[in-house]
């Protein structure tokens, strides 16, 4: 009888995805990582792409759940910009294993799966270009801002976190939350 749990090949998946990405992850290195045979896997789940699913929707999950908490703030667009920046480095950093699978991996989900992880990632982005659309009504950002392109800008700054930002450096993470937004209202105002 095996000592790990669903939960368990799910959390050792992502952490593997995160580190070595989906194509250089095997069900064997799984099997190795939770101390289980390759076939072992196989009573938790059906196969290395039902775990990529798995942990790509949790990040869509956790990256979502924090843009609506930006979005419910009371106050202007640029109250609600902190909000987003702040919760989406706490997600990076927080999730390591399923905000990198999600930012690097969900490209290798199958078809079938796609269209949820891609209209995961759509919901998201659209609640940035809405945040900063709201933004530019509210005076917050210049009024020529295009939304779009500056969610754009905005992502890429973030979604680069995992690659550069140690915890253990100079800067802490409310520190980062700052500097980040204050960079980007620059660009914004």
């Amino acid at each position: 009888m095996s000592r790990n749990t669903r939960e368990d090949v799910v959390q050792a998946a992502g952490r593997l995805f995160a580190e070595r990405g989906y194509h250089g992850t095997s069900m064997r290195d799984l099997g190795r990582e939770l101390g289980l045979l390759g076939s072992s896997l196989y009573s938790h789940v059906a196969g290395k792409q039902e775990l990529l699913v798995e942990v790509v929707e949790r990040g869509a999950a956790l990256f979502q759940a924090s843009a609506d908490a930006a979005l419910a703030v009371e106050g202007s667009g640029a109250v609600k910009l902190r909000a987003f920046v702040t919760g989406h480095i706490d997600v990076v950093l927080g999730h390591l294993d399923e905000a990198r699978t999600f930012l690097n991996e969900a490209r290798s989900v199958e078809a079938d799966y796609r269209r949820r992880v891609l209209a995961a990632r759509d919901r998201y982005e659209t609640s940035l270009r809405t945040l900063l659309a709201a933004g530019v009504g509210d005076g917050s950002f210049r009024p020529d801002l295009d939304p779009k392109l500056g969610g754009i800008f905005v992502l890429s700054i973030l979604n680069a976190l995992d690659r550069w930002y140690d915890e253990s450096g100079e800067v802490g993470r409310s520190q980062l939350g700052e500097e980040i937004f204050g960079f980007v209202m620059q660009g914004l105002t």
